[in-house]
């Protein structure tokens, strides 16, 4: 037996990869920096990857388990991962491995009927928002979630309806380098756009809540629809952790006639939310000559050079950091 560290599966190797995750019930997911294999007989016997600091596709062969393969693996990949510069490791798994996991130091955060969120780090959720401050103004505390990719005059007019509507105002913005603009870019962008909202403050999500084009779906079953999963367990994050945290009371989202994604999650905000004393807002879309507000809009036109169209749609303070920074007419 001996455990092998790949960074790309390829041909007879990948093959096998996948017939064995099959066999596992798990879906082969090719998103990976590296792949743990431990092989017996030129046979996969178990195995496990990494996904920046996501741990995912870990599975056991039936006939070897008992003997400590997870662990193996698990050990493999955090060497992987720490040289890599990631400590802080998180994977989702299924409610039913709980046990497992827990055994080997991953600690649960939230979970569904569906899904398990854990952490190496034990009270890491608890240890992330403890560094963020909780303002003065109680009585009716309003919440946005987004990501600006980049920040629009459709995100400046829903922030801007919410500070007028509540004593306070927390917008979290996504941490996850998954966009065309940086988490950092992004939220200064946020912060330069609502400098002027007194009651409005501006916070980083952290690793606590992606978006569904990251979300690993291997082990989910083919009946499940995954942007539902996802989106019950960011709901799930969001009531348990960042409501009282926060003592938040409505959370705000834009109406979505674009995204059926975005529509569904709105929807599942709306039956949801009030379970745990929130009440949801959902603003109409601020439109531009007759037609919504788009982030995705933007980014083409920036990316075929229409700058001043792209202008149109965007508040001052956005256009300029662009410029400063050189995000303007490069495609990254």
């Amino acid at each position: 037996m001996n455990i092998e560290l790949t960074q790309k599966l390829q041909g007879a190797k990948l093959n096998k990869w996948k017939i064995f995750l099959n066999n596992a019930h798990l879906s082969p997911d090719l998103r990976t920096d590296s792949t743990a294999l431990v092989w017996e007989n030129d046979e996969i016997i178990a195995c496990g990857s990494r996904s920046g600091n996501l741990l995912k596709c870990i599975a056991v062969d039936e006939n070897h388990r008992g003997e400590d393969l997870t662990a193996s693996v698990l050990t493999t990949l955090r060497q992987d991962a720490f040289q890599n510069g990631y400590s802080h490791l998180f994977l989702y798994t299924k409610p039913e491995n709980k046990f497992l996991f827990s055994s080997l130091f991953f600690y649960p955060i939230a979970q569904t009927d569906s899904v398990l969120l854990m952490e190496n780090k034990k009270g890491g959720i608890d240890d992330f928002l403890a560094e963020l401050p909780v303002e003065e103004g109680g009585g009716k505390v309003g919440c946005i979630v987004m990501n600006c990719n980049p920040f629009t005059l459709g995100h400046r007019h829903l922030a801007e309806t919410a500070s007028k509507e509540c004593d306070r105002v927390y917008i979290f913005v996504l941490s996850e380098e998954q966009s065309r603009f940086s988490a950092k870019d992004r939220m200064e962008m946020v912060k330069r756009g609502t400098a002027d909202l007194n009651n409005v403050t501006v916070f980083p999500t952290g690793p606590y809540m992606i978006s569904s084009a990251t979300f690993p779906t291997y082990f989910l079953k083919e009946s499940a629809d995954p942007s539902d999963v996802q989106c019950k367990l960011d709901i799930e994050v969001f009531t348990k952790y960042f409501v009282p945290k926060f003592s938040i009371t409505h959370r705000y989202v834009g109406s979505e006639p674009l995204c059926p994604v975005t529509n569904s999650y709105n929807k599942l905000l709306f039956e949801n939310l009030p379970k745990h004393n929130v009440s949801l807002i959902e603003i109409c879309r601020k439109e531009q000559e007759g037609s919504p507000i788009s982030a995705s809009l933007v980014r083409k036109l920036i990316d075929e050079g229409h700058i001043e169209d792209a202008k149109k749609f965007l508040p001052k303070t956005t256009f300029e950091y662009m410029k400063e920074n050189n995000l303007i007419g490069v495609k990254l």
